[in-house]
């Protein structure tokens, strides 16, 4: 098994840094602390700052680590560290950061939470999430959910929301992509070095590791806790690789959604029910349990078990008391979203729970079937979260409708408008996602505070007052980084396959800075439609190739390794670089992640979006986008069926769809040539005496001042906080709303 290549230096320190004026072993085991103590908690991911500090101290190793600040600092002795920071003069800059760190981590009095959740201070809550993307150098997530935990847990630092994270911790996380000289994506998952991470032993109150263990029918899992500390919030992440686990277990949690059913449900056992057993052991007790989709829905019934064995409830007061008390988001509108389970295997892992719960076999797999009395369904994660909790919610307003309608069956006797699923819209951690030269250019025009404000419609206004030359010049700059990128990657591509050293010298090349950039980036799902582009050959050739107005398109993401149709789809596009007619204005970058997504969302000119209507339950990419100056081309579906109003990007269709797939597809393709052709193109190429594209930058501007604020994740952890966190932990002084 390799290691990634963020753990492997190539080289010692001692070989590049000059000789520097020597300090005192105490000074430089100051300096060294300081560092490490800024590594150590994730906050310095959001603060751009506090990254470019890191990157000063190597350039070179901190673009090879994978931004790694763990990875980086141990290469340096202290000694050495000391004289880099001597060197390039960052003893101030050092301190400073890490003042800012302690007074972030200490003033929690003057946050919004603690005049609008104060309850939430003794019972905070428990945030359960298979996956969570906080940043590239801690690889346990594979695509939006993980991005949107890692935002969701951000935000609730920044609003001081008393809130911990619950995941597990996967040592080689999702894999690796690369595509092969046909196109063809293999995987290949990377063994991750603990101690190259963030992550210490979670502890006890008496100071001892914390481990728990779940028993089943025929085994038991082992799992310990590790910590990571993210700003104000501190996640804990399961690890089933300690010894007295079966061979087989210690590599349950390797792996990001690798494996077969047996797999699937024995990690969610270990998130539910070892996530709670994990809080007992650290003496944490929650108000709240949020279930961020279903992987975690074997969570309630534990606590159910401790309330009847702690408090001599019965199982049907256990489960009103803990129902009342958890809150579950699902995300997906399509069926086989949903984790299903045979009632043998259902058995066999929570038998021993449900001897506890003192419950037969048909009351436990009635709770996760839509008909409790129908033998032949299947034990469903969704049902169980459905039932388990008394306030449930989609991650759009269309979202919501479609999901009321797909459980419309576990309320038989209400209407489908009055089924008890409501929305709370998704949206992104502006510090994580907007570039630095956006965040200045802010600062500079936009009254002093503003940040404090970013879920706040009023700051946001103050765009239409920034000079239109100068926003202009901030994206074509973020633009050119982009397209830097995008060269650097796709040669590397061409190297390691052996191309020819003229193929690997043309994508030095690639693509052209003044010519309109479209981004496609997400998981190649077929229902996402990657390939809608290039349902008319001939028309979109035009579009690419018409030598006064061209366009040029960048591609980037994963199918999931079974998916074979999404694979089929990675490599259509991959092939097309060899086509004459698009190679040129056509880039695939291979493993879509963190770090590829924030070079696309800052610098391209449009986030190109057209999944089926209405499959995408939200999306969060195009919001990133909205935060850098960048405008959404997007099917009126999930996030953008709602932010969408005529001038602030395009819409592709009307907003409706066919009941025969085909059909659609046709449809929303011509739509899709129809408004670059009319609309998009046009607009973009139409410029003034000074080459300003006047209306482009006008539509820049409503973007962002209509959007940013709106689909904030601070905007999004203060609705779930408002609507469902303080409620469940019974802090509303009023509620009269009984009809």
């Amino acid at each position: 098994m390799s290691e990634r290549s963020s753990v492997e230096p190539t080289r010692k320190p001692a070989a590049y840094l000059p000789e520097v004026e020597v300090v005192s072993d105490q000074t430089a085991q100051a300096i060294y602390d300081k560092c490490n103590a800024l590594a150590h908690n994730l906050w310095w991911t959001w603060h751009p700052e506090v990254h470019s500090l890191f990157r000063d101290l190597d350039p070179i190793r901190w673009r090879q680590l994978d931004h790694n600040a763990i990875a980086l600092l141990r290469e340096f002795t202290p000694e050495r560290l000391a004289a880099r920071a001597s060197e390039m003069v960052l003893h101030s800059r050092i301190n400073y950061h890490f003042r800012r760190l302690k007074e972030y981590l200490s003033d929690r009095r003057r946050t919004w939470a603690k005049t609008n959740a104060n309850v939430l201070g003794a019972l905070p809550v428990a945030y359960f999430s298979a996956e969570f993307g906080i940043h590239e150098s801690v690889p346990v997530y594979s695509g939006g959910l993980g991005v949107l935990s890692g935002d969701h847990i951000k935000s609730a630092s920044g609003l001081g929301v008393p809130l911990v994270g619950i995941g597990l911790f996967y040592s080689q996380g999702y894999f690796k992509q690369q595509l092969d000289l046909n196109g063809w994506q293999t995987e290949e998952y990377l063994e991750t070095r603990v101690e190259n991470l963030a992550m210490q032993p979670a502890l006890d109150k008496a100071g001892n590791p914390v481990a728990v263990r779940i028993d089943t029918r025929h085994s038991s899992l082992l799992a310990k806790v590790w910590l990571l500390h993210v700003g104000r919030v501190d996640l804990y992440l399961l690890d089933c690789n300690v010894e007295g686990n079966r061979p087989e277990d210690r590599e349950l949690t390797s792996r990001l959604y690798g494996g077969d059913e047996r797999i699937r449900i024995r990690q969610e056992l270990v998130l539910g029910i070892g996530g709670v057993r994990a809080l007992e052991a650290l003496g944490i007790t929650p108000g709240v349990y949020h279930l961020n989709e279903g992987h975690s829905a074997f969570a309630p019934l534990e606590v159910m078990r401790h309330r009847m064995q702690e408090d001599g409830k019965t199982f049907d007061e256990a489960l009103r008391t803990v129902a009342g008390q958890t809150v579950f988001t699902t995300h997906t509108p399509v069926p086989a979203g949903h984790d299903r389970f045979h009632g043998e295997m259902v058995e066999e892992h929570l038998g021993p729970l449900r001897d506890s719960l003192g419950v037969s076999y048909e009351q436990l797999m009635g709770l996760g079937r839509v008909d409790p009395q129908n033998p032949h369904e299947t034990f469903c994660m969704t049902v169980l979260a459905l039932k388990l909790s008394r306030k449930a919610n989609s991650v759009s307003q269309l979202h919501g409708r479609i999901t009321r309608r797909m459980w419309a069956h576990l309320w038989p006797w209400r209407e489908e408008e009055e089924i008890p699923i409501g929305h709370i819209t998704n949206g992104v951690h502006i510090p994580s996602w907007q570039a630095t030269q956006i965040r200045q250019l802010n600062d500079r025009n936009i009254p002093e505070g503003w940040n404090n404000g970013m879920c706040q419609p009023e700051p946001w206004q103050n765009i239409h007052h920034v000079d239109p030359g100068e926003l202009w010049e901030t994206h074509n700059s973020l633009k050119n980084l982009l397209l830097a990128f995008v060269r650097r990657r796709v040669s590397r591509q061409c190297r390691r396959r052996g191309e020819a050293e003229e193929v690997i010298e043309q994508a030095r090349n690639l693509l052209n800075p003044a010519t309109l950039t479209i981004g496609f980036g997400r998981r190649f799902a077929t229902y996402k439609r990657a390939t809608l582009i290039f349902r008319d050959r001939d028309r979109l050739a035009a579009l690419l190739n018409n030598p006064e107005r061209p366009v040029q398109l960048i591609f980037a993401g994963k199918a999931h390794p079974k998916d074979e149709p999404g694979k089929r789809l990675v490599q259509t596009i991959a092939q097309l670089r060899h086509d004459p007619v698009f190679g040129n204005r056509i880039a695939f970058i291979e493993d879509y992640e963190i770090n590829v997504c924030r070079h696309m969302i800052q610098g391209v000119d449009v986030w190109l979006n057209n999944p089926r209507r209405p499959l995408e339950a939200s999306g969060t990419s195009g919001q990133k986008v909205v935060l850098n100056g960048g405008l959404n081309l997007s099917i009126l579906d999930g996030w953008w069926a709602e932010a969408y109003d005529g001038s602030n990007g395009f819409a592709i269709g009307k907003g409706r769809s066919h009941v025969n797939d085909e059909i659609t597809d046709a449809r929303d393709a011509e739509a899709l040539y129809d408004v670059l052709e009319k609309e998009v193109v046009p607009t973009f190429y139409e410029r003034d005496a000074d080459d300003l594209p006047r209306r482009w930058i006008e539509m820049m501007m409503n973007s962002i001042s209509t959007l940013a604020w709106r689909f904030s994740a601070h905007r999004m952890v203060m609705d779930y906080t408002q609507s469902m966190y303080v409620p469940a932990a019974g802090g509303v002084s009023c509620d009269m709303d009984r009809r």
